[in-house]
C-alpha cells in the first residue's frame, strides 16, 4: 500500500493506476524525496485506535475511539478549501481509513463533525442510487495539495488538487459513454437546509449549498459539454443533482470550482482569479511549493525516518486551521450575514479551547501574517456581540491575542481587542458563563446532583475556575502593556483564584457547591464531560496552573509532596469501567487523548526533575502517535491541530506551558539539530551537545543561561541554542 511503501522509502517515484503514469503525473519524481513535503503522511490520523492497552478501557461495539479525526486530502494552509473524500458523513471528518466505501469529494473540512460541503462524485453509465464505490487503500495517494483514489464499482480514476478557495477535479473513467457527475448537494456533515444548482452555461453550473447559518456558493466548469442536468427531491438525504457529460471525449472530465461564502459571482471570480486555464498538474505543482516554503520554515536533523514522518506530517496538520473566508476582492460575510470588506483576511474562529495551548502560538512564529489577520478576524466578530467569541469553553482569546501581542504581532486594533476582552473578564451574559459567581467567590460552583454520571449536566465549575484564572492572568499581561494599572492589579489578583477549587485534604482540584463546601461524595478517577470538570477527571486538571506553578506546588505542600503526586498521575491505572467518548490514550491517569491536562508531563521541571518529565516526553511521542497496525493512529482527536502542534513544539524541544508568557520551556529534542528560518532571514540553531535525554544546562550563544526557559527573544535575534545533557 502506498502508505507502506511511504514509511519505507519515503517516497513514491512511480504509482501506476488505471495504465498511467499516476505519479509522475501528480508532480512526483526521483528527486522528491529530497523535498520535505515528501516527509509528510496525510493518512496518519485517519485510521481507528484499537488496542485496549492505550485506550483504557473496551469500547462498546458502537464506539469508534477519537484517533485523530482528520482528512487526508488536499488543501493549503489554513485555506478555505479542503477537497476531500468522504467515507462516511457526520464523522469527524468525513473519511474513515477502514470504510470501504466513497461517496464523494467535499470542499470544507476541519475534522469536527461539521462542514464536507458540496460533495462531487464522478457516476459511469448504469450507476444508480445511493451512488457510491468501493476503493482500496492500494490505490489510494495522499500529500499535501494532492489526492487520488481509484473507485474500483465505477471504474474511474479520481485525482485531486486546490488552490486557497478553488478545487479541481480530474476523473478517468475506463467508459467514456454516458458519464455523469453527481452534485450530492443535499448531504453534508451537518443537516442541509436548503440548495440550488443553475446551469450558467453549456459547461458550467453555480449554486449554494445552506448547512444551518453557513451557506457556501460556488461556480464550477467542466472540460466538456453537459448534456443534461436532473435534479431529485428526497426526504431522507436532502436530494441531489445530476450532470450528464456529452459524449465523444476520450478526455478525462476536468471540473473546476471556485468556492465563496458570499456569492456566486465571488465564486466565479475566485476561480478565474485562482485556476484559470491552469491545469491540475500546474495547481498540484504551485500547491506543493506553498508547503515546501512553509515546512522548510524548520528543518531537523539526525532523527529516525519514522521521527522525521511523524514531525513533518504534525507540521503539516497544525496548518489547517482556522480556514480562510474572505474571497480574492476582499468580501466576506460577517457573523451577522452582512457582507463587507476590510484590510484583512477573514478567518474563521480558532478552536480556541484547543488551540490555545500551542497551536496559536506556533501559528504566530510560523505564520505571523496569518495570526494577525486571523486576530483582526476575532475583533470583528467581538464588535458585534460585544465580547471577544469563544470555542467551546474558557475565554481562551485572551490567552491567543495576549500572547500574540508579546510576540510581536501587532497589526490589529488592539485597544479594541482589549476593551472586548474586559468585556469578557467583567460583564454577564457574554463569554464567560457564571461570571458574577466567579467575581464575587472567587470560584465557580456546581449544583448537587445525586450519583451524578458521565453525562451529568453541570456547570463544569473546577474546570472553568482553573481556565478563567489563567485567563485573568493573560489578560493582566496585555493589561499592563496597555498602561492599565487598575485592572492588570485586579486580574493578577484573580489569576490565583485556582487555588480556591484546590482542597489540600484530597490534594486534588474538586468541585464546590455554591454554598462554598465540597462535592461529596467525591471520586478523583471519575470523568465528567461538564460536572465539575470539562472532559476530565480531577487527576487530569489537578496539575494545571502554567502561570504559577510555584503557587500550585506549594499547594501540594513542598516540592517532595507534589513530585510524589505527579508521579501517581502517571502510575494509578486508569478504571476500565470508566468510559467516555472522547477520553482515551492513558498513561496511568494522564490522558494525551484530549488536552486538559497536557502541560502536565513538564511539571516535573517545577520540583528540579527535567529528567523525569523527558521521559515521560519521550513516552508519549513514542506511543501516542502513529500507531496501530498501519501507524496510522493517533490516542486521540487531533483537534484542528493540537495534538499535532503538541508534537511538533515537544519535539523540538521547546513547549509555550504558558502560552500567554513569550517564553518557552527547553526540553531535549527528538533531533540532534533544529534550525528554524526566521522571517527576518535570521536563523535559530537549536543542537543537542550530550549523548543523552538528561538535561542539564542550556546556553544561547554561549552564555549559560540560568534556567532551563528561553525568551521568545530567540525568534527575534536567532543565535545558538546548545544543550547539554549526561
Amino acid at each position: 500500500m502506498f502508505h507502506k511503501a511511504f514509511k519505507i522509502i519515503g517516497s513514491l517515484t512511480v504509482l501506476t493506476l488505471f495504465g498511467c503514469e499516476s505519479a509522475q503525473q501528480a508532480g512526483y519524481s526521483g528527486k522528491s524525496g529530497k523535498q520535505l513535503t515528501a516527509q509528510v503522511n496525510p493518512f496518519i490520523g485517519t485510521a481507528p485506535l484499537l488496542d485496549e492497552k492505550i485506550i483504557g478501557y473496551t469500547p462498546p461495539p458502537d464506539m469508534r475511539v477519537w484517533a485523530g479525526l482528520v482528512f487526508p486530502g488536499s488543501s493549503l494552509p489554513n485555506a478555505m478549501v479542503q477537497l476531500s473524500p468522504i467515507t462516511k458523513f457526520g464523522s469527524g471528518a468525513g473519511y474513515e481509513y477502514e470504510n470501504t466505501d466513497i461517496y464523494g469529494f467535499a470542499h470544507t473540512n476541519k475534522g469536527h463533525w461539521n462542514l464536507c460541503h458540496l460533495p462531487l462524485l464522478p457516476v459511469p453509465e448504469g450507476a444508480a442510487y445511493p451512488y457510491k464505490s468501493s476503493f482500496g487503500h492500494d490505490r489510494e495517494v495522499a500529500r499535501p495539495a494532492y489526492y487520488e483514489v481509484y473507485l474500483k464499482d465505477y471504474k474511474v480514476n479520481v485525482r485531486l488538487s486546490s488552490t486557497l478557495r478553488c478545487g479541481i477535479h480530474e476523473y478517468t473513467f475506463e467508459n467514456n459513454k454516458n458519464r455523469k457527475i453527481l452534485f450530492n448537494l443535499g448531504r453534508a456533515n451537518n443537516h442541509v437546509d436548503d440548495w440550488q444548482l443553475s446551469r450558467d452555461g453549456a459547461r458550467s453550473v453555480s449554486g449554494f449549498q445552506r448547512t444551518g447559518r453557513e451557506k457556501v456558493y460556488f461556480y464550477a466548469e467542466l472540460n466538456d459539454d453537459i448534456k443534461a442536468m436532473t435534479t431529485k427531491e428526497l426526504s431522507k438525504d436532502g436530494g441531489y443533482a445530476l450532470l450528464e457529460i456529452v459524449n465523444g471525449s476520450n478526455a478525462p472530465v476536468v471540473v473546476k470550482i471556485g468556492l465563496s461564502f458570499v456569492s456566486a459571482e465571488n465564486a466565479k471570480e475566485n476561480l478565474r482569479a485562482e485556476i484559470g486555464s491552469k491545469n491540475l498538474q500546474q495547481i498540484y505543482q504551485e500547491g506543493n511549493a506553498t508547503w515546501e516554503n512553509l515546512l522548510s520554515k524548520i528543518e531537523v536533523t539526525g532523527g529516525t525516518a519514522s521521527q522525521n514522518e511523524m514531525f513533518y506530517s504534525s507540521f503539516y496538520r497544525s496548518f489547517l486551521w482556522p480556514a480562510l473566508r474572505s474571497d480574492v476582492n476582499g468580501q466576506f460575510t460577517d457573523d451577522e450575514g452582512k457582507v463587507r470588506k476590510e484590510n484583512y483576511r477573514y478567518y474563521t474562529l480558532p478552536s480556541l479551547w484547543d488551540d490555545f495551548r500551542n497551536k496559536l502560538v506556533l501559528l504566530s512564529i510560523v505564520s505571523p501574517d496569518v495570526t494577525n489577520d486571523v486576530i483582526s478576524s476575532i475583533i470583528n466578530r467581538g464588535e458585534l456581540k460585544g465580547f471577544i467569541p469563544t470555542f467551546f469553553h474558557g475565554d481562551h482569546a485572551a490567552s491567543f491575542i495576549a500572547g500574540s501581542y508579546l510576540r510581536g504581532i501587532r497589526n490589529y486594533d488592539v485597544k479594541k481587542a482589549y476593551q472586548l476582552l474586559l468585556n469578557n473578564a467583567y460583564k454577564e451574559g457574554g463569554t464567560r458563563p457564571f461570571i458574577k459567581e466567579y467575581i464575587e467567590k472567587g470560584f465557580i460552583s456546581d449544583p448537587d446532583i445525586k450519583n451524578p454520571e458521565v453525562e451529568s449536566k453541570g456547570h463544569a465549575g473546577v474546570s472553568k475556575t482553573l481556565e478563567y484564572a489563567y485567563d485573568d492572568h493573560a489578560l493582566s499581561l496585555l493589561a499592563k502593556e496597555m498602561g492599565d494599572t487598575e485592572h492588570y492589579t485586579d486580574l493578577k489578583k484573580r489569576s490565583g483564584n485556582f487555588a480556591n477549587v484546590f482542597d489540600k485534604k484530597t490534594r486534588f482540584m474538586r468541585g464546590r457547591l455554591a454554598d462554598g463546601s465540597w462535592i461529596a461524595p467525591f471520586n478523583p478517577e471519575y470523568p465528567y464531560y461538564e460536572y465539575m470538570y470539562r472532559e476530565a477527571n480531577a487527576w487530569q486538571v489537578s496539575f494545571y496552573a502554567p502561570h504559577d506553578m510555584e503557587r500550585l506546588v506549594s499547594l501540594y505542600g513542598g516540592k517532595d509532596q507534589f513530585e510524589a503526586k505527579l508521579d501517581s498521575l502517571f502510575t494509578v491505572p486508569w478504571n476500565r469501567n470508566y468510559i467516555a467518548w472522547n477520553i482515551s490514550g492513558f498513561i496511568g491517569q494522564y490522558c494525551h487523548g484530549n488536552q486538559p491536562d497536557h502541560e502536565a508531563p513538564f511539571s516535573y521541571y517545577f520540583v528540579g526533575k527535567p529528567e523525569k518529565s523527558q521521559q515521560r516526553l519521550d513516552q508519549i511521542m513514542d506511543t501516542m502517535y502513529g500507531i496501530g497496525p498501519e501507524g496510522l493512529a493517533m490516542s486521540g482527536m487531533d483537534d484542528a491541530g493540537e495534538m499535532s502542534s503538541w508534537y511538533v513544539f515537544t519535539a523540538l524541544g521547546l513547549y509555550p506551558l504558558s502560552p500567554a508568557d513569550p517564553e518557552y520551556i527547553v526540553t531535549v529534542p527528538l533531533f540532534d539539530t533544529v534550525k528554524w528560518k526566521l522571517d527576518n532571514g535570521k536563523l535559530l540553531k537549536i543542537e543537542n551537545k550530550g549523548k543523552t535525554r538528561n538535561l542539564k544546562q542550556i546556553s544561547i550563544d554561549g552564555k549559560i543561561q540560568p534556567r532551563l526557559f528561553i525568551s521568545h527573544d530567540v525568534f527575534q535575534s536567532g543565535g545558538n541554542l546548545d544543550l547539554y545533557t549526561h
